[in-house]
Order: structure tokens, then C-alpha cells, then sequence
């Protein structure tokens, strides 16, 4: 399989541009490029999927072991003629400090050789020692190329080129001039999500001709074909296949512009697990269909703030469903929907008030990265046999005026959650926390929320009968007593 990594030397230097440019210019010669990205992120993966029109998967080696990251590397490149890793901040950062989840350590373990992006701003001679350092640094990784970005003209280019030819052994594989064309719309918290741009196809586009323009798509091709024979790695113990189930239950699904953060291998366990997933608009539609369960994903709801107050409809419908019983998972922003109220910019909004507590933004993250949790007693779906749960979050938002009473189905052992020490709020059947849980970090959340929604439609349909025959009976003794069978 032809892959690489775009990587870059650091964080900001355009790896996202030349990443939806090649996905992109690659798609319109019409290769299958299935992209990937390294690290948790919700943001870039759309774009990237976007551009190449096939869904984008995380590969994040802090929380998945080699055969986890390696199952969904294989899994997604099945019909693919290309695949395209994106990198996160440079290619030698990570937690840990023999680097052995960087994007380095990802490229050794996948076999992937390295196309390293350079902000040139600035730079002539001294791009010489930045590149060596970095061969310098690991000598079994293979940077195979380089694309300088931002460079500000043709004189600039040619005296940047001629420096890396003199110096180093690393060609050039192109030169992207800077361009406001090429800039993706950010906000608060960084990149716009695609399904808020109107014009995201158009963009994506457009940056697939001005990168095709200016790098050599023929040899950043032959770069990724050099690659050659994926590894399969160290034996691990084969699993048994469980094989997917046939749709037996309806959860609905929160997707449009205020929610849209999901991975797609957690959807598609979710679907393996027996699940149809049914699309909820919670800005437009006025109730909910017929499900048996509900997930509301993270997104941007103060974003959406007027519109989402506005339909008064769905929410009375969603709190009165969650009153009721319905099983439902919220992460981060759906947690924050689902509070009584958000308060952004000055303003605040009514939200759908099945959790007792208000969500307040602030202007610098409460938490942010990995978390580890310990399930409590409060867990509505426990069961994942690990000893900690691992996660990611990031959200400038706290729940604040909770109710003391509240339960918490998480204690925190790494990370911030809800209070510092607590996540997961336990409201009836619903369970709603700051942290983003992975089905591939060991959590296997997905089948067990389908089997706790499975076990509530079970209890729920075994008490429906059990009140009816009780009706029954009750109707035939009262017309056993009218005729006068019965005292």
C-alpha cells in the first residue's frame, strides 16, 4: 500500500493545508486516498474527509496499543490506492519521553516514510541545519521529502532550494507560495468544522489546485510508493471475530452544525453492536423519532446558541424522553446542551435542562488532553474490565450550580472532567461527561451502551406486558363480579 506521513518540524506550519491539498489533488486523479490522522482530534479529520470522500480515522498511539492502531490502519485502508497520515504539533512531539508515541514513532511503526512540511517564513541558510537536525535525530526514520510553505516568492524559493540541495540530500518536493486562499476559517477554539463552512467543498477544492500547482504529485507519489510491504509486527492473540448483528434497536444520533465530533470506527461499532443509527437535527426537527436510545456527541453548541434555544420543541421533547428513561450518552457538548442553560459572550440561552447544573464558557480551556477514570458504582453500563478508562478531553466550558446530589459515574484520575475529581453525570439513564471516550482504547463503550439500551427496551417491553395482562385480569374480574360469578 503507497502511504506516508505529513509531518512537520512544528506545530502551525501548514501540514493541514498540504494534507487536504494532496488528499484532494490526488482524488481529482482519481486515486481512492484514505486519510488519516494522528493523535485526537474531531476538526481536521473533517476537512480531511471532506477532501478525499472517504471518512478520515485517528490513529493515536497514547491510547491504542500497536494492534489496536494497526487493526484501524488496515481496516481503513481496505479499497484505498493511497493513504495519507496527517501528523499532529512536529514530527518528534509527544507525551512521552523516549518518544515512543510521536509522529516519528507512529511512522516506524506503520512503516511510513516522512514528507516534512517547513514554514519557510524568514528562513534561507538556516533551513539547512534544521533539516539535518532532524535526519540527525533518528537515523532509522526516512524523511523522504520536503514542501516549504509560506514561501514568499520565487527568488525566496530558489534560495531556499539551492541551500537544501547544497547542504542536505532531502529533495524538494514543492514550494506552496503564501496564499490567504489557502487559509481554513478558525475560531475560538481553532479550526472551523467543515459542516459550519457553507462553501467547504468549494475550499477544499481550490486547495487541492494551488498545492497540485506547486508540488510534484508525481514524485510525493513515488515517495509514498517506496514504502513497500506493511510490517505486519509482533504476533499478537487474534480475538475472535464477533460477527455484527442484524439492527435490532434505533439510537438517534445528534449531527448538524452544532454536533458533529465523532470517529467513525465508534459509529461503525455502534452499528456492529446491532445499533441503526437515525440523524436528529437538533436545530431544526421538532421532535424526536421513534429510538430506543440517544448519543449526542461533542461539537460547538454555544456556536449555535440562538437556534438551539429556539427549538423549544425538540428540547422538551429530549428532556421529557430522558425523564422518562431513555438511555443517552453525551460527551462535551452534548453534555453542555443537555444543562439548563450556556452563557457565552454575555448571553445566556436556555438548553434542554435534563442535567440540574448551567454551563459557563470561558476564554482559556478548564481541560484539556488525556484523562483516565474509574468507573463507579454509578456507571449505568459498567462492565469494561479495565482498570482505568482512557480518554481525551478539551473544553473551555465548567458545569457549574450542579446539584450536590448528583451522582457521578467517574472519578478522575488524570484530567479535569467536571469538577477536578468527578465526571460523568448519572441523570436517570443518561450519562454525560466532559471526556471523549475511544471504542478502541479499551473501553468497548459502544457495545455496552447498545446493550444497556438493549436491556431498557427489554425491561420496558416486559413491564408494558406485565401492566397490560395485569389489565386483563383486572377487566375479567370486574366482569366476572357484574355477572355475578364473584362475591
Amino acid at each position: 500500500m503507497d502511504r506516508l506521513l505529513v509531518s512537520a518540524a512544528h506545530k502551525s506550519s501548514g501540514k493541514t493545508t498540504v494534507s487536504l491539498g494532496l488528499c484532494a489533488a490526488f482524488t481529482g486523479q482519481g486515486l481512492a486516498v484514505q486519510p488519516f490522522k494522528k493523535g485526537p482530534d474531531y476538526i481536521d479529520p473533517m476537512w480531511l474527509a471532506q477532501a478525499a470522500g472517504r471518512p478520515c480515522f485517528n490513529l493515536d498511539a497514547h491510547l491504542m496499543d500497536p494492534a489496536a492502531l494497526r487493526g484501524c490502519f488496515s481496516a481503513g485502508l481496505r479499497g484505498a490506492d493511497l493513504a495519507i497520515v496527517e501528523g499532529n504539533k512536529g514530527l518528534y512531539d509527544g507525551l512521552a519521553l523516549d518518544g515512543s508515541n510521536s509522529n516519528a514513532a507512529l511512522a516506524h511503526e506503520l512503516g511510513l516514510p516522512v514528507l516534512l512540511v517547513i514554514d519557510a517564513r524568514g528562513m534561507t541558510r538556516g533551513i539547512a541545519p534544521l533539516i539535518l537536525g532532524y535526519q540527525a535525530f533518528d537515523r532509522d526514520l526516512r524523511i523522504g521529502g520536503v514542501i516549504l510553505n509560506r514561501v514568499g516568492g520565487s527568488r525566496h524559493e530558489a534560495k531556499l532550494r539551492a541551500v537544501i540541495e547544497h547542504y542536505t540530500d532531502v529533495p524538494v518536493l514543492g514550494a506552496v507560495a503564501e496564499d490567504e486562499r489557502l487559509a481554513v476559517m478558525e475560531r475560538h477554539l481553532g479550526l472551523m468544522p467543515c459542516a459550519e463552512v457553507e462553501d467547504a467543498a468549494a475550499r477544499v477544492q481550490a486547495i487541492g489546485r494551488i498545492v497540485a500547482a506547486q508540488v510534484d504529485l508525481t514524485r510525493v507519489r513515488s515517495l509514498a510508493a517506496s514504502a513497500g510491504p506493511l510490517d505486519p509486527g509482533p504476533a499478537v492473540p487474534v480475538e475472535p471475530v464477533t460477527p455484527r448483528r442484524q439492527p435490532d434497536l434505533r439510537i438517534g444520533i445528534a449531527r448538524d452544525r452544532a454536533f458533529g465530533f465523532y470517529y467513525p470506527d465508534d459509529l461503525a461499532a455502534l452499528e456492529a453492536a446491532g445499533a441503526e443509527l437515525v440523524a436528529i437535527d437538533t436545530l431544526h426537527d421538532t421532535g424526536l423519532p421513534a429510538i430506543d436510545g440517544l448519543f449526542i456527541g461533542g461539537g460547538f453548541p454555544e456556536a449555535c446558541l440562538d437556534a438551539l434555544e429556539a427549538n423549544a420543541a425538540l428540547r422538551g421533547a429530549i428532556r421529557e424522553a430522558i425523564q422518562g428513561g431513555l438511555p443517552t450518552y453525551a460527551e462535551c457538548g452534548g453534555l453542555m446542551y443537555l444543562s439548563r442553560s450556556i452563557t457565552w459572550q454575555g448571553r445566556t440561552a436556555a438548553m434542554v435542562g435534563a442535567i440540574p447544573g448551567d454551563t459557563v464558557m470561558h476564554a482559556r480551556p478548564v481541560g484539556r488532553g488525556y484523562v483516565r477514570l474509574q468507573e463507579t458504582a454509578h456507571m449505568p453500563w459498567a462492565g469494561s474490565g479495565a482498570a482505568a478508562l482512557c480518554g481525551h478531553e478539551f473544553h473551555h466550558s465548567s458545569l457549574e450550580n450542579l446539584d450536590p446530589g448528583v451522582a457521578f459515574a467517574y472519578r478522575v484520575q488524570r484530567g479535569h472532567g467536571v469538577d477536578g475529581l468527578n465526571d460523568g453525570v448519572r441523570v436517570h439513564n443518561l450519562l454525560a461527561s466532559y471526556a471523549h471516550l475511544r471504542n478502541d482504547a479499551g473501553s468497548g463503550w459502544a457495545a455496552r451502551f447498545v446493550a444497556f439500551v438493549r436491556r431498557q427496551r427489554e425491561h420496558r417491553l416486559s413491564s408494558a406486558w406485565q401492566g397490560a395482562g395485569q389489565c386483563a385480569r383486572d377487566s375479567a374480574t370486574a366482569s366476572l363480579r357484574f355477572a355475578g360469578a364473584l362475591p
